[in-house]
């Protein structure tokens, strides 16, 4: 018989992959489904050197790619999606890397369960950056 087993037909493996997208960097942490133990992790800036391409879709594709093969390597099937934007009272929307890396991720071989914004939303929150007058450049 066949030593790879099928995933479609087994029982999956299930995990959460945290995806906190900012503008200057994407992380993707994929751990397991009580959110506890680490399976893997990796950022943006682990595969560019440049600084400035670090919020750029391409190296959190390559970030994710590499986090969802360690992860199948671990056992990992199936992820739940948790997407986090900066939130308070910065951006609420995610950076340029956050779709990328969930295609990523599905092209890596993982499959997808529920995609979720786990971003802050203030309920009054905590005073700007930048005073009264705001930033005088």
């Amino acid at each position: 018989m066949n030593e790879h087993h099928d995933t479609r037909r087994s029982k999956p493996k299930w995990g959460i992959a945290h995806i906190y997208s900012s503008f200057n960097n994407t992380i993707i942490h994929i751990t397991d489904i009580t959110g506890s133990e680490t399976i893997s992790r990796y950022s943006s800036g682990m595969i560019t050197d440049k600084g400035h391409l670090q919020g750029t879709p391409y190296p959190s594709m390559q970030a994710s790619k590499r986090a969802a093969e360690e992860a199948r390597e671990k056992g990992i099937t199936a992820v739940h999606v948790n997407v986090r934007a900066t939130g308070g009272h910065n951006a609420k929307t995610p950076g340029k890397g956050a779709q990328p890396a969930i295609r990523a991720l599905i092209q890596g071989g993982l499959r997808l369960g529920k995609i979720e914004d786990l971003t802050p939303i203030p309920h009054d929150s905590t005073r700007k950056a930048g005073g009264r007058r705001g930033r005088r450049i």
